[in-house]
């Protein structure tokens, strides 16, 4: 239950704090008094859209806080509103995201106002009232769970049919791209084997010439390195240098013979050289078209078409299976569809003649009234029913939809009677009406007030007139 509400720098009131009981209070005073104003605060720090405007004039920063009592723990909700549009909200001094003060709020309390009597036209909000009465929370819990599932398996089977249908336009072109890579038949570091090849092929002469060259200098007859460096003893001044020059010879006739091997392969061989340079056009010509730069990207792209190509194949049966996990989850939501709906259907006679009974007793002595449950087009979020609050008001009239046929004053009393039949089944601790009793007087009046009374025997009820 609300306890203590601090109203600082808003609208028209500098410090107020407000003291709340249980049971049944009445909010009353001359108009200009501040009773709304009392209203709009409360309804700003439980969540409502914040304006500056409401920051008492001169003012940086209106501050409001409540205390609420739920289940013996106390709850300090505060909101501050800053003159430059930033708003904090606080739950026991801990910031809180306005998501999760709504969430907070809806559980600790109703603000019923005038404008909600409209809600009585919103399917969703006569669905919800009957859920209420039903108390049918495990069921529709069970219906949420399987509605999710039936969604996001009818989700993937829809992408996989939009990836299936586009895959199939594309499988002719990923054909012939893949057909293209295959034929090519590319291998890793071929690109750089090929134009060290073309190199060598393309300069055989200037290469056999240097490489003679190197020959005759290492190891030709005319005094070469290899002949003076075995010449060579300096064993008795260094034998660390006469090992090092042993080591540098054996290293050099090394070179000499490596070179003599490459020599004897260097030839001059223009139909290779032609080879060479064709597979070199047909390797840049794949990568120009699959926009590559390595040959190993070629092959990445080769290796990703060929999945694309498998996943083709396989797409049927995927879709067969993902058909029949929709199917069973379909079936599993109109199962708990069903139940629901069942629920809902034991509680709606004893709604109405509840809801007729509150009526009578508000002054429309001959109140007919009639909630009807039955089957929606389709399945939505809250079940597979379309409930409507059907209203007569006289005798010999025919039920029609609340929204339709009554009128405001009628509206509002109904509106009261059915808080008063939820609170009997609702945890929230507090519900306050604004001006529930506008253009009701008398007899009447005075039986609204003893339904709000009766309201306050369970739970914290505030009026304001």
């Amino acid at each position: 239950m609300l306890q203590h509400l601090t109203i600082h720098n808003y609208a028209l009131i500098a410090d107020v704090e407000l003291e709340l009981r249980d049971g049944f209070t009445v909010l009353t005073g001359e108009t200009g008094a501040g009773k709304s104003i009392l209203l709009g605060a409360l309804a700003l720090v439980m969540g409502a859209k914040a304006d500056t405007r409401t920051i008492t004039e001169g003012e940086e920063k209106c501050v409001i806080e409540a205390t609420f009592v739920d289940k013996g723990e106390e709850i300090i909700i505060r909101r501050e509103l800053n003159r430059n549009g930033r708003s904090r909200s606080f739950v026991n001094d801990e910031v809180v995201s306005m998501a999760e003060l709504k969430a907070l709020s809806a559980r600790l309390i109703d603000i019923h106002s005038q404008h909600q009597n409209l809600m009585l036209a919103d399917s969703g909000f006569q669905i919800d009232v009957v859920d209420a009465i039903a108390q049918n929370a495990k069921e529709r819990d069970s219906y949420t769970t399987a509605y999710e599932a039936y969604l996001q398996a009818a989700a993937a089977l829809e992408e996989l049919q939009t990836q299936a249908n586009k895959a199939q336009r594309d499988a002719d072109y990923i054909q012939f791209q893949l057909r293209q890579l295959s034929e090519a038949n590319l291998h890793e570091g071929e690109q750089e084997e090929l134009e060290q090849e073309e190199y060598t092929l393309s300069h055989a002469e200037e290469i056999r010439a240097q490489l003679a060259e190197a020959i005759e200098v290492l190891s030709g007859d005319n005094r070469s390195v290899l002949q003076a460096l075995k010449t060579i003893r300096v064993g008795d001044v260094s034998q660390e240098l006469q090992e090092r020059i042993e080591s540098s010879y054996i290293e050099l006739k090394d070179i000499a013979e490596e070179a003599e091997n490459r020599l004897s392969n260097v030839t001059a061989d223009p139909i290779r050289l032609e080879e060479v340079q064709e597979r070199l056009m047909l390797i840049q010509t794949l990568m120009r078209k699959f926009n590559c730069r390595t040959v190993e990207e070629l092959l990445a792209e080769q290796a990703r078409l060929e999945k694309q190509s498998q996943i083709l194949e396989h797409f049927d049966e995927e879709i067969e299976r993902l058909t029949k996990e929709k199917q069973a989850a379909f079936a599993k939501m109109a199962k708990a569809a069903e139940v629901l709906s069942k629920s809902r259907e034991k509680v709606c006679k004893p709604i109405a003649e509840r809801l007729v009974a509150d009526l009578s007793q508000l002054g429309i002595t001959h109140a007919n009234m009639q909630v009807a449950v039955s089957p929606a087009e389709e399945y939505t979020a809250t079940g597979h029913d379309v409930v409507e609050f059907l209203f007569a008001a006289n005798l010999g009239q025919s039920l029609q939809r609340v929204a339709d046929v009554a009128s405001g004053g009628e509206v509002a009393r109904i509106m009261l009677s059915i808080k008063a039949l939820t609170a009997d089944t609702s945890a929230l601790p507090t519900i306050i009406f604004d001006e529930i009793d506008t253009g009701v007087s008398g007899s009447v009046a005075t039986r609204m007030g003893d339904i709000l009374r009766r309201m306050g025997q369970s739970r914290q009820v505030t009026c304001r007139r």
